[in-house]
């Protein structure tokens, strides 16, 4: 796709801060217009069908349709394209650096974001479409077949970003498209479904017991059968939960080495 002189630029992201955030930089860029912002990646389908923008800002994580669901729902040849936004590391992002393609690790500054719309509009004019387009669906084919899990959460509150390793949460709480995350003392909200951290999570170390939690195999201390298929999982904390499936891959994962 061959832009004009001014970039037509569509936003889709699931938090209305980040969408204000790159709302507000990109007016203050006088060559990039934004045509349309959407909550999802049904409303991103929809607007890219509706709007054919030159260059797409999508988050990766979104409940139900991701950014990865979205590229192949509309076909990798029928893209604009992309800056990848993302509050996420383990999306192994040095793969980037190899496309003609770009990515915004939330939080990201002022600067970055101006030197990556300005790549992104270098690429645009000087690239063909299937150029662009063979670059992506190698990006997506590599993103999508990497084997690193989850090792660490993004968790924001009160205005700051910080990191919480895997290993310090002793299990994991189902709250609608929300996750808490139980450590210790201390609970973290993130946005992720159950779903999608059990994708994400190593199995070795996490396994998923019953539909609204998810267990740190290393913090479980006894199994009590209750009857009927059903058993009490005891973490070091003394914190009692139902388990309702996977009795024989959770027995198999803590025997393991």
């Amino acid at each position: 796709m061959i832009p004009t002189m001014i970039t037509r630029s569509l936003i889709v992201d699931d938090e209305p801060l980040a969408r204000k955030r790159i709302a507000s930089l990109l007016k203050e860029l006088p060559d990039v217009s934004l045509v349309g912002e959407g909550r999802s990646g049904h409303e991103a389908i929809q607007l890219i069908h509706a709007t054919r923008p030159d260059l797409v800002f999508l988050d990766i994580q979104m409940p139900e349709i991701g950014g990865f669901e979205v590229v192949q729902a509309i076909g990798v040849e029928k893209m604009p394209a992309i800056i990848f936004t993302t509050a996420y590391d383990q999306y192994a992002l040095k793969a980037f650096e190899f496309h003609a393609l770009d990515y915004l690790l939330k939080p990201f500054s002022r600067q970055r974001f101006i030197d990556s719309v300005r790549r992104a509009r270098e690429r645009i004019s000087h690239a063909n479409g299937q150029d662009v387009n063979s670059r992506l669906a190698a990006l997506i084919d590599k993103l999508q077949t990497q084997t690193n899990h989850l090792s660490r959460f993004t968790v924001k509150a009160s205005g700051r970003v910080f990191l919480v390793s895997a290993g310090e949460v002793d299990w994991i709480e189902s709250a609608a498209n929300y996750a808490l995350l139980h450590c210790g003392t201390r609970t973290h909200v993130v946005r992720e479904t159950m779903h999608a951290l059990e994708k994400k999570l190593c199995p070795r170390s996490f396994q998923r017991v019953s539909r609204s939690a998810i267990v740190n195999l290393s913090r479980i201390k006894e199994l009590q059968p209750m009857g009927k298929g059903d058993y009490v999982v005891i973490l070091d904390s003394g914190k009692r939960l139902i388990m309702s499936r996977g009795i024989r891959d959770l027995e198999r994962s803590l025997d393991a080495p």
